[in-house]
């Protein structure tokens, strides 16, 4: 087909797992923060912790799958080979949900931060975001990973100033003190959207060079540093600012800086927030692009999005169609609803992500894996079993509005497939 090639290899180990840890700390921990403590009291940091681990659980199956099919389509492409085309469409179609929720959301927070710093409306800043981070994206890979890189810097640094200027109150509270114990796993289903990112790491696979040794490694790096970080951040800001203040905090982080550093600390906040968005959205969208770039590539969506740009070398149509069906949801203004309704979709991807690699120990034993999930039992691997039970466990911690919304948007999915596949 005209304009149809291979994806350019640009990126290494320190590049896209810098992207990965990028996108980890985007919007999530910015701006759901607040309503975590609020759920949790003082023992946010263990909500973090629960849902940390249940990542890590989901993210050594993706190493495994990931060394074994090094493409582009992720998870789609996990659970095809499992579980055959029905189900892989179904899933693929979750993550591009997924994606374009997400996006749609942080960029109206996006949108938010730029009108309060410019004065314009935030639609403006919205629609202006998605069409200069397209430009970037379908530009090249290495251009796109260089801006998340130097963004990823900027968004660290915020969350290492709130752990600095929080230090003298270390220890002045009760950190098991919770208003209640069902709280303590609300908030976690709440926070996992916080550690949604390090998929995007599988998802760039095809544009990562030597991706069968690569992408675990930086898997394994982006999941154990932002899970470090976040516990870090919620001790402090719970010791700083009442877990009950912060629950009703929009800007949580920005006002236990400002408890130390002043009023000044809601500008620079507001700046870094801005920046974190600007990633979140970045990351998210390039790997929903790639996701629609390798479900077209395979026949499974229609043959157009899988055209790659002559010059630059990356899947332009795909990238237009997420940003245009990202600008279709801007119309969601609740932040923990649209984060839940994007957990919904990946708490379902994650639990056939987990299954696909137990399936294909049995179905495809012979494939070389050139990472393997420790801790098994002859070919039953126990880590992936714990990730299916540990997202199970989550998603039923969801709200019966949020389930409704999430099978609403999944009923259309099972339509398309149905359409697609007779």
């Amino acid at each position: 087909m005209k304009g149809k090639s291979e994806l350019k290899k640009e990126l290494n180990l320190i590049e896209v797992t810098l992207v990965g840890i990028g996108n980890i700390l985007g919007a999530g921990i910015y701006v759901l923060m607040g309503k975590a403590a609020g759920l949790a009291g003082n023992m946010v940091w263990f909500s973090f912790l629960f849902a940390g681990a249940t990542a890590t659980l989901s993210a050594l199956s993706y190493m495994e799958l990931a060394s074994m099919f090094p493409r582009a389509g992720a998870e789609y492409g996990f659970v095809r080979r499992a579980f055959g085309e029905r189900i892989g469409l179904f899933v693929g179609l979750l993550v591009i949900y997924f994606v374009a929720i997400t996006s749609s959301a942080v960029a109206l927070g996006f949108g938010r931060y730029f009108s309060t710093l410019f004065g314009n409306g935030y639609l403006i800043g919205t629609l202006g975001l998605f069409i200069f981070l397209s430009l970037i994206m379908i530009y090249g890979i290495k251009e796109s990973a260089r801006l998340a890189i130097f963004i990823s810097l900027i968004e660290v640094s915020g969350l290492l100033i709130v752990i600095y200027t929080g230090l003298p109150y270390l220890g002045t509270v009760n950190y098991f003190e919770t208003p209640d114990l069902a709280g303590i796993f609300e908030a976690s289903t709440l926070i996992f959207f916080a550690f949604l990112g390090f998929e995007d790491i599988v998802r760039l696979s095809q544009e990562t060079k030597e991706a069968e040794k690569t992408t675990p490694k930086a898997l394994l790096i982006a999941i154990f540093f932002t899970v470090f970080l976040y516990i870090c951040v919620a001790v402090t800001a719970v010791s700083v600012l009442d877990f009950r203040a912060l629950g009703l905090s929009s800007v949580p982080l920005a006002d236990v800086v400002a408890i130390s550093m002043g009023n000044k600390a809601f500008v620079l906040m507001s700046w870094i927030a801005l920046f974190s968005t600007m990633n979140t959205v970045l990351v998210v969208m390039l790997g929903g692009s790639r996701i629609v770039y390798g479900m077209a590539d395979s026949g499974s969506l229609p043959n157009f999005l899988s055209r790659v740009h002559p010059s630059y070398r990356t899947p332009w149509v795909a990238i237009l169609g997420v940003a245009f069906l990202s600008t279709l949801f801007v119309l969601f203004r609740d932040v923990a609803i649209v984060a839940n309704i994007a957990n919904f979709m990946i708490f379902i991807v994650f639990f056939m992500v987990n299954l696909s690699l137990i399936k294909l120990r049995y179905t495809d034993p012979g494939r070389k894996r050139p990472f393997k999930v420790p801790l098994n039992i002859g070919s039953f691997p126990l880590l992936p079993f714990f990730g299916v039970l540990s997202t199970l466990f989550l998603f039923f911690q969801l709200s019966m509005e949020v389930i409704i919304y999430g099978l609403v948007f999944a009923g259309i999915g099972v339509l398309v497939v149905l359409f697609r596949i007779r």
